[in-house]
């Protein structure tokens, strides 16, 4: 026994129509919220069973179950109900004990019976079969259902399903919205709206401008308004993510059969609630028909008094007392004493002719009764009709129209199908702001002009990292700590040129002390191909791509720095490209790819160039097979130059390589050295935060020890930043 707190609780459950498919308790008062708002006191509420519970009660007098004492032995209870429906499958169940758990969906009333009645038609049935009129669990808040796993669940009677809220778009006043009209089963509403808010505050999701709970009588209604250029359709799989909007539902059909715990497929939970009924029908009908033929007996007897009404008076009249009146009818007529009994309790009034014909009636409709229950008992099949009947009259009277709608999930859904995979340029700062831009809002000038604004910058912070990468790219953020990050190019929230951007530390896991050092566009992570990484010291390092392609939120090892040397640059490469490493001090070297052994995740690589001191590597580039190109360099005071590959005498690993670039005070150091066709664009960005788009083909092909032409105007005391090679515009 338990206190009776737990007793109301388990009432309470029985009334909630969001817990319950079909209530069996029907409540009046407050019986709480699918917002968790808690009932009210029992001493406020009142409840009786709801129509349909009484259909689990149905015939429990006719001696259709077995009853046992209850728990301190002053009264007894069934064993188990009657159940004119399956409640365990209509309703489902959940719960735990020691070592064991149940967890059964609940299901369409009426298509549950529609397979029931299937497979009394037919025993033999197939779990096809009967998917064909019951496809599926039915929630009790609706909500979409994936059909992936309600198969396999059936029949093997564990897995696991997946629920969606059921959410459409509005589009009102230039403004979008998700708004949500069912939530999966078991879900809290008010939970669930905490939890969409505690993304937007977290800036996990940026679009939402605003969250609204509008629910009311009429049925659910959470308003999710996006912001303007927000795509619904990416912001609600994110939700989906990151949210109850989606949860699972673990299937384990486990059950008592015959005092043992079982698992058990639905066909068999099915086999098992027909065998319950057969048993039910056939012992209601056996005491059904006992009770008629003991009423034919009595009438029996009744309607031989009558026929000799006279001297059955005499005889009774006759005896000293009732003892000796029914040994008389006994031995006079060959009447049993339960007959003779009926006889002496029968009023006068029963004497009358009119009376006769209603017994004669009464006598009649039971002999047909009879023969019509003893059928039942000797014919299975009358038998399974019968079962049938009563089904399909409970499916009339509570059926109801499906709430979960059945569907397919668009599984491991890539917001790339819905994201225009077009070019953005990746900004970087020094003090870890990072934002895309579309490559557009850069326009292309003439050689010597000043530029645009390309970013706003507080303080002494400055650009590190800018180039070109597609929508759909992965980009890989390198750390001072060795270690990589991976975010998709459209994951970055957008800005605008003269904006900041986001902080990167809001979107990766970075720890204490931990920056991120460069970074990288990819692809494709499943490619063929290595990153080459080059580290200010000149330590150059091959891994395989494929090695970094299960990222994780905490991220991966990428390399292991020595103390004191940074990574300045990650490359793709290719067997049989050359690598170039080009310093601060316009020192390059090229060698073969083949000269760095491919190492693991966690080495630290080996020496590519040697340098003088106060020198360091600045630039990366890798050269394919057979390319005959140009590698243009750019230098901080502006001034850049293009020179055929070939120039670059291809040495080997770890020399102090050839003069690339021309430095000194006028034209300041080197800042990149990029590899180019000549027909694209070169993007170059100042410390400032200007920005010029200047054609390749405008810049003049010079020597190796030159430093080349003014390829952008700054201002005192600004200097280049960053430079990259982009598609030519137009």
């Amino acid at each position: 026994p338990h206190g009776d707190q737990a007793v109301y609780d388990a009432m309470v459950r029985m009334a909630q129509d969001w817990n319950l498919r079909y209530p069996l308790v029907d409540g009046q008062g407050n019986f709480g919220s699918i917002d968790g708002d808690p009932p009210a006191a029992y001493r406020y509420t009142e409840a009786r069973l709801s129509p349909i519970a009484l259909e689990l009660l149905k015939d429990i007098d006719k001696n259709t179950v077995d009853f046992k004492p209850n728990f301190d032995g002053t009264a007894e209870e069934p064993e188990v109900l009657p159940a004119g429906f399956p409640n365990l499958l209509a309703n489902g169940a959940s719960g735990i004990a020691v070592g064991m758990a149940t967890s059964l969906p609940p299901h369409n009333l009426g298509e549950l019976i529609d397979g029931l009645v299937k497979m009394i038609d037919r025993p033999e049935i197939s779990l096809d079969e009967v998917l064909a009129v019951l496809p599926g669990p039915d929630f009790p808040t609706g909500g979409r259902l994936h059909k992936g796993g309600i198969k396999e669940a059936y029949a093997k009677g564990r897995g696991s399903l997946k629920l969606r809220a059921k959410v459409h778009v509005e589009e009102k006043k230039n403004r979008v919205a998700l708004v949500v009209t069912e939530i999966p089963y078991q879900v809290n509403k008010a939970s669930l709206i905490t939890q969409i808010a505690a993304l937007v505050r977290a800036k996990k999701v940026e679009e939402i401008a605003a969250l609204r709970d509008e629910s009311d009588r009429r049925g659910m209604r959470i308003v999710i308004e996006l912001k303007r250029g927000a795509n619904p359709e990416v912001v609600l799989n994110r939700l989906y993510k990151h949210t109850q909007l989606q949860t699972s539902f673990t299937v384990n059909l486990l059950a008592i059969v015959e005092g043992e715990p079982k698992v058990l497929s639905l066909l068999e939970l099915m086999r098992h609630y027909l065998d319950h009924r057969r048993e039910v029908v056939t012992r209601r009908t056996a005491f059904e028909l006992k009770k008629a033929e003991e009423r034919a007996h009595v009438l029996e007897g009744l309607l031989v008094a009558l026929d000799h009404i006279d001297e059955v008076i005499a005889l009774i009249r006759a005896s000293k007392d009732p003892a000796e009146a029914k040994r008389g009818l006994v031995e006079r007529f060959g009447l049993t004493e339960v007959q003779a009994q009926a006889i002496l309790d029968m009023r006068l009034q029963r004497l009358t002719g009119l009376e006769r014909e209603r017994l004669l009636a009464e006598y009649r409709e039971l002999q047909e009764k009879i023969a019509f229950l003893r059928a039942i008992l000797e014919d299975e099949g009358r038998l399974w009709g019968v079962i049938k009947d009563e089904l399909l009259e409970i499916k009339q009277k509570y059926a109801d129209p499906r709430r979960t709608v059945i569907t397919t999930f668009a599984e491991g859904f890539s917001p790339e199908d819905l994201i225009e995979d077009e070019p953005m340029v990746i900004t970087m700062t020094a003090a870890g702001y990072v934002k895309r831009t579309p490559l557009e809002a850069y326009r292309a000038q003439g050689r010597g002009g000043v530029g645009v604004q390309a970013g706003r910058t507080k303080g002494e912070d400055e650009a590190t990292r800018v180039f070109v990468a597609q929508m759909h790219d992965q980009l890989l953020f390198f750390t001072n700590q060795g270690r990589v990050f991976g975010l998709k190019v459209f994951e970055l929230p957008e800005a605008s040129r003269a904006a900041r951007g986001t902080h990167v530390r809001q979107l990766l896991a970075l720890g204490e002390g931990e920056e991120v050092a460069t970074l990288l566009a990819v692809r494709d992570l499943k490619a063929p191909g290595d990153l080459v990484f080059a580290t200010r010291r000149g330590v150059v390092k091959r891994t395989p791509l494929l090695e970094y392609q299960n990222l994780t939120s905490s991220g991966l090892i990428a390399i292991h720095l020595q103390p004191g040397d940074d990574l300045i640059a990650v490359a793709t490469a290719a067997p049989g490209d050359d690598v170039v490493l080009a310093t601060r001090q316009g020192k390059t070297i090229r060698f073969a790819l083949a000269e760095v052994r491919a190492t693991g995740r966690a080495s630290q690589g080996v020496r590519g160039i040697r340098l003088k001191e106060g020198d360091a590597v600045v630039s990366l580039a890798v050269i394919p097979a057979g390319w005959e190109g140009y590698l243009l360099a750019v230098g901080s005071r502006g001034y850049g130059k293009r020179t055929p590959v070939g120039e670059y005498p291809r040495q080997g690993r770890g020399g102090q390589g050839v003069i690339g670039f021309k430095t000194g005070k006028k034209v300041g150091e080197l800042v990149a050295m990029l590899p180019t066709d000549g027909d694209e664009d070169l993007l170059v960005l100042s410390k400032r935060g200007q920005a010029i788009r200047i054609p390749v083909a405008e810049i003049r092909v010079s020597s190796r020890a030159t430093a080349g032409v003014k390829l952008m105007n700054l201002a005192e005391g600004d200097e280049v930043a960053s430079a990259f090679v982009v598609e030519r515009e137009g």
